[in-house]
């Protein structure tokens, strides 16, 4: 097929009972731009040069649309009449199928999913940076999430759920911003969920059946972010702890305040004649104020009351 199709764009032979491995011709697909034979019974390995799908790697498309152009006889003429096609195809987007027309030229799949395919996934796959979905979900595959993900900046659906990958996941999976759909769920990885703001807005069973997993999105924390117990002091000369200290200096800084405060003043007026005979009369001044005022008030209110 490989060979005698070679600028096929579109291949989709989902839902059918294919067997056997993934024939090394389909590497010649140089134009393929959606490759889809998920739910089938293939098995064997991912073949590592799907990386000649020269078109994939491409992030931008100067066609939105796919066209094909053919020549027909006009007539009994034999007149041959250039014509043109503008190809579509339904493709099953995020759960949901869709007719892709006028922007099928911008739309990079590759779905293996549901198949017996077994083995690690080929680095050479993250080469394709172009790709806008990437669906290997229930497969047999196994190994790390490589962390050559992070290359992939142009996915918007990831799925890899139903499959034996272990170890942790990349940090780099938090770079790709634009990822709205990612399912990891049922492998066995582990470790602490990389912080970023695009990993962290995902609902929790995306991570469902990795019970080693820890951090956000996950109730299951991790050991380094549970409370760490406070570093060990010298307690010697304070049986108390830390707060004993902080109560002793409390008492210390009033009892200095207060006699600082106290003999400032009072010292002051001790030692000074002048201040301190300044200082009574200021006394005496105030208390013969005080004393008037509340006379003129006392007297006001019982004119009042007699009136």
């Amino acid at each position: 097929m490989g060979e005698s199709l070679p600028k096929l764009v579109v291949l989709s032979l989902k839902s059918n009972n294919f067997h056997g491995n993934i024939p090394f011709r389909l590497c010649h697909l140089s134009y393929i731009q959606i490759l889809d034979i998920s739910s089938n019974n293939i098995s064997g390995t991912i073949p590592k040069c799907f990386h000649n799908f020269t078109a994939m790697p491409h992030t931008t498309s100067s066609n939105r649309s796919i066209t094909s152009y053919y020549h027909y006889n006009l007539g009994d003429e034999n007149v041959q009449m250039p014509g043109i096609y503008f190809d579509k195809t339904y493709l099953t987007w995020k759960g949901s199928q869709y007719e892709y027309n006028s922007t099928l030229g911008l739309v990079k799949i590759l779905d293996l999913s549901s198949n017996k395919l077994g083995g690690g996934v080929p680095k050479e796959i993250m080469d394709l940076v172009g790709l806008v979905a990437l669906n290997l979900s229930g497969n047999n595959l196994t190994g790390q999430i490589t962390p050559k993900i992070g290359q992939l900046k142009s996915l918007d659906f990831l799925d890899l759920s139903r499959n034996q990958f272990f170890g942790g996941i990349p940090s780099s999976l938090s770079q790709l911003s634009g990822l709205s759909v990612m399912d990891l769920s049922y492998n066995n990885l582990s470790g602490k969920i990389p912080l970023g703001t695009q990993l962290q807005s995902f609902n929790e069973s995306v991570h469902d059946g990795n019970p080693e997993l820890c951090g956000l999105p996950l109730r299951n924390k991790c050991p380094d972010e549970d409370s760490a117990p406070s570093p060990e002091r010298d307690d010697a000369n304070t049986p108390e702890g830390e707060d004993q200290l902080i109560t002793f200096g409390f008492y210390v800084s009033v009892i200095l305040g207060f006699f600082i405060g106290f003999w400032g003043v009072c010292g002051t007026l001790l030692v000074n004649t002048s201040w301190r005979h300044g200082y009574f009369k200021f006394l005496t001044s105030v208390k013969d104020w005080v004393y008037l005022i509340t006379a003129v008030n006392i007297a006001k209110l019982q004119k009042t009351f007699r009136d």
